[in-house]
């Protein structure tokens, strides 16, 4: 059966931060005398993003909201700065997280639209991001590329519910049965799109053809490969 709809994901998928967000944090807080590493630092966001809910205050994950008491909850309760500091430090890491120059694509993003493109497939990106991501991506040349763009904060839904991905489908009109959603995450992008009634691919950038050992879907291990693995699909 072929295709009418093909969904991406954007974070460790589609695209990457350079430097890392752990470092990116880490050299905030070391500008403000904070000695810290960033494998320390990856620790302590890895704690506070397992520790908040989804929601706080009304605030949806990764919405500034959100966010904001993510920076509080590491920098003002973990490493000690003081609430007049959060300001301008949470001003800081906006701006750095919502520049496009922050980011990198993955080899073979493009190759992958234009090929997806001459297939005559709807082309979507779904992501479990910030409202940032429409200006990320269109400073990365994608947002011409692609049918559609949903980020999680936006639409208050977040991978792996289904329902995120029935609402691609619907903006795409094409049936769960007839599209794929790819990302690199097992249980947000793979079996949420499965829950969905979609096929899915797992990419692990630098792992290579094979079956997920985690999930048994498809696995590829670039974004050139996904293409090509699509193309054999059909």
């Amino acid at each position: 059966m072929s295709l009418e709809a093909v969904f991406i994901d954007a974070g460790n998928t589609l695209l990457y931060e350079n430097p890392s967000r752990f470092e990116i944090y880490a050299s905030a807080a070391r500008r403000r005398g904070v000695p810290i590493t960033t494998e320390r630092m990856t620790e302590l966001m890895r704690a506070a993003h397992r520790a908040l809910p989804r929601q706080i205050g009304g605030a949806f994950r990764y919405s500034e909201g959100w966010f904001s008491e993510y920076i509080r909850r590491i920098f003002q309760d973990e490493l000690g700065l003081s609430n007049e500091d959060l300001p301008e430090l949470s001003a800081e890491i906006f701006s750095r997280f919502a520049e496009p120059g922050t980011f990198r694509l993955f080899p073979g993003a493009i190759e992958l639209f234009e090929g997806l493109r001459r297939r005559g497939v709807a082309i979507g990106i779904v992501s479990n991001w910030s409202q940032r991501l429409p200006g990320i991506l269109a400073g990365l040349g994608v947002d011409g590329r692609v049918d559609f763009v949903l980020a999680s904060a936006i639409e208050r839904v977040e991978k792996p519910d289904p329902e995120i991905f029935l609402r691609a489908c619907g903006l795409a009109k094409a049936s769960p049965a007839r599209s794929l959603h790819a990302g690199d995450d097992a249980a947000k992008d793979v079996e949420g799109a499965r829950a969905a009634g979609l096929s899915s691919v797992r990419v692990v950038h630098g792992a290579g053809f094979g079956e997920d050992p985690e999930t048994g879907a498809p696995r590829v291990g670039s974004l050139f490969e996904l293409a090509e693995w699509i193309a054999g699909r059909d």
